[in-house]
């Protein structure tokens, strides 16, 4: 199958994602993937509890609760993409991602726990886009009203992920 994975053209994705697609800045996606779960692992192994139950602000995520929304929306987007890559054409439901952080209870979790989790996911995203060759990845197909392609779903995720990245150093970090 597909070894190196490469950038999506902007005719591959909507708008809405955008931003996401061009903070992926891998030349290879799966090593982008690779790279970013060694980083994310590290990183939130390194914060302390009250920095990874912080919130900037009322009614604002903790870093556990992001972590665990960055996982939700990597298995949402995945789902996506495998459903795509073998020519699904149902458009797909979008999701609320507020409506997921109460339920998900991160904060009661440990950081362990949550990582533990979080690994596998990406283990699981990576094993999936591994084995997608050159057809199945610029399939397209329609989510919460919005074409995309199954290599732009791959970018999202990593784009979605440095995003967040980006969030919690701005404002949980520097607040602290």
């Amino acid at each position: 199958m597909n070894n190196i994975i490469t950038y999506p053209g902007p005719e591959e994705y909507p708008e809405g994602m955008k931003n996401y697609i061009e903070a992926a800045k891998a030349e290879d996606l799966l090593h982008g993937l690779a790279a970013s779960q060694e980083f994310i692992i590290n990183f939130m192994l390194s914060l302390d509890q009250e920095k990874l139950t912080y919130r900037y602000a009322e009614g604002k995520w903790s870093i556990k609760e992001l972590l665990v929304h960055m996982m939700d929306a990597e298995r949402i987007f995945a789902y996506r993409a495998l459903r795509f890559a073998r020519q699904d054409k149902t458009n797909l439901a979008g999701f609320d991602e507020n409506q997921y952080v109460g339920p998900s209870k991160a904060d009661n979790r440990t950081i362990t726990s949550i990582l533990a989790e979080y690994a596998a996911v990406r283990q699981a995203t990576i094993e999936l886009f591994k084995n997608f060759d050159n057809e199945m990845l610029n399939q397209t197909g329609t989510a919460n009203n919005n074409r995309i392609s199954v290599r732009a779903l791959g970018y999202a995720i990593l784009g979605h992920e440095i995003h967040h990245l980006n969030i919690i150093r701005q404002r949980y970090l520097e607040q602290v």
